[in-house]
């Protein structure tokens, strides 16, 4: 019962910060019209927080491998309510901006810690339950984002409450929380400065140009960028492997299926993203759906990765064996077809059973390759899968936005070429999960 609430806990925790991200989305105008924010301070609300999380992520996890877990865990959680708190009483679009960076760098300390536990607490059968539900919010916060910042504005009349709203819950995880934790793990570890600058350097060049750089027609500036990122971390790859105390050990690639699996993870993702992505702006802005109507729109698909998360541990191990497989060829199919009857209209009736469909797919696809990653590695190497996982994770979710939104936007009125791309994305996935 004790391990029950602590997974409670840990995946509440995760749920907030995984819902930041997408659920401003739908609050931007009111945001717009009560701060009287310009474009750019607009971008900077969503840009900010995704920008602090990937930058810290990793010195999130490498930090709980020194100072604990648990400590860790609490400490981003604190940080997160108190910022939430800020975000939800600014007073001026600035305010907001650099609340919303501190909610990004709370919940880099906070997420990595959430799979670390999990690894350290569970063991067997309640384990791979444990990650069912892992992989359900982590894959899930963009659409649960997006719903819940639809019904929220729209019942709240104001865009305040969507930050406000984790204030009590955040309250009530530092309250209960901390008696249901296990024993804190330490290790005796240095941290890494020179990793970290270039970490830092390295997935700031990355990030910023492809969060910011479609809102502004990728100006000359992005290219620059997003190369000078890509030296930048292959530099930091390279010192890693050869540093006595390294900030991410990158060994752990050399495990069996680590690569392959971790590749299929995040053309899931990334392939998720897109897909949710394009799929609200057609039905807002060509279908004239409002944020509350598209929001709920996406409820089939959110109860068929619900079933398929929670149902996939119970089935015989030879099935289990081929289901990343199966279900990513399934979520193809299914997004394909809904793609080809969305073309002259939402045919509500025959959407459910393929946004339930795609939804059982992912989750059928997506799950067992979490629960194989992390089988893949002891104890000591939780927090650099950890670390892996959730950078990977967030890195294909922005790739994705940035290139299935590019390539929706240069034809916005039909699904047919973004399913296209995502179902080819989702077919290397598959071929990918095969490989041991």
């Amino acid at each position: 019962m004790v391990r029950r609430w602590l997974l409670v806990v840990l995946l509440t925790g995760q749920t907030m910060v995984s819902m930041d991200g997408s659920i401003v989305a739908v609050a931007m105008p009111d945001i717009a019209e009560g701060l009287h924010a310009s474009g750019s301070l607009l971008q900077l609300v969503t840009g900010g927080y995704i920008f602090a999380l990937a930058v810290l992520v990793v010195t999130g996890a490498r930090l709980g491998d020194g100072y604990g877990h648990r400590t860790m865990f609490f400490l981003g959680l604190f940080g997160f309510t108190a910022s939430s708190l800020v975000c939800g009483l600014a007073p001026t679009g600035a305010v907001l901006v650099a609340a919303r960076i501190c909610q990004g760098a709370a919940a880099a300390l906070l997420l990595p810690q959430v799979l670390s536990l999990i690894q350290l607490s569970f063991e067997g059968a309640a384990r791979a339950r444990a990650l069912g539900l892992y992989s359900m919010v982590l894959a899930l916060g963009v659409a649960l984002g997006q719903m819940a910042g639809g019904v929220i504005v729209t019942l709240g009349g104001s865009w305040r409450p969507i930050f406000l709203v984790n204030v009590p819950v955040g309250a009530a995880l530092l309250a209960i929380g901390p008696r249901l934790m296990p024993p804190e793990h330490r290790k005796a570890v240095r941290l890494d400065l020179p990793g970290v600058g270039l970490l830092s350097c390295g997935m700031g060049a990355l990030v910023i140009p492809l969060v910011l750089g479609r809102e502004q027609h990728w100006p000359l500036w992005t290219w620059p960028s997003i190369a000078t990122g890509c030296v930048v971390l292959t530099i930091f790859c390279v010192y890693e492997l050869r540093t006595a105390s390294p900030l991410l050990d990158l060994s752990v690639l050399r495990r069996p299926f680590i690569k392959p699996g971790l590749f299929a993870s995040c053309a899931v993702m990334g392939a998720y993203t897109g897909f949710i992505f394009t799929l609200a702006l057609y039905l807002q802005n060509v279908l004239g759906f409002s944020p509350l109507h598209a929001g709920l729109t996406f409820l089939p698909y959110t109860a068929g990765f619900a079933t398929a998360g929670l149902g996939w541990t119970r089935l015989p191990l030879p099935v289990r064996a081929n289901l990343p497989t199966w279900g990513l060829l399934t979520f193809a199919a299914a997004a394909s077809a809904l793609a080809f009857l969305t073309r002259d209209g939402w045919p509500v009736l025959l959407s459910i059973p393929l946004l339930y469909a795609a939804g059982s797919g992912h989750a059928a696809g997506f799950s067992p390759l979490v629960d194989r990653i992390t089988g893949a590695v002891g104890p000591d190497q939780a927090s650099s899968v950890s670390a892996l996982t959730n950078t990977g994770v967030l890195l294909s979710n922005v790739l994705a936005i940035a290139a299935f939104g590019g390539l929706y936007l240069s034809s916005p009125g039909t699904l047919t070429h973004v399913t296209a791309l995502l179902a080819a994305l989702l077919v290397v996935a598959a071929a990918a999960s095969r490989h041991r």
